[in-house]
C-alpha cells in the first residue's frame, strides 16, 4: 500500500489530498490517510499546506 501512495504522489506531481490519492489507486481515504500519516513521520512526505501531502524532495 505504502509504494502505491509514493507512485500515485510521484505521479501526481504536485500536492495532494489523501483523497486524491484513494481515487487515483482505487482504496479507502481513511487506509491513505494512515499511510500517509506514517510516511510523514518517517520523514518521506511533507505538507507544505494544510491537508495537502506531497514526497519530500
Amino acid at each position: 500500500m505504502e509504494k502505491k501512495v509514493v507512485a500515485a504522489m510521484k505521479k501526481a506531481g504536485k500536492p495532494v489530498r489523501p483523497g486524491e490519492i484513494a481515487d487515483m489507486i482505487g482504496e479507502e481515504s481513511k487506509e491513505v490517510s494512515k499511510v500517509i500519516s506514517k510516511l510523514k513521520k518517517s520523514g518521506e512526505v511533507i505538507s507544505p499546506k494544510r491537508c495537502y501531502y506531497s514526497l519530500k524532495d
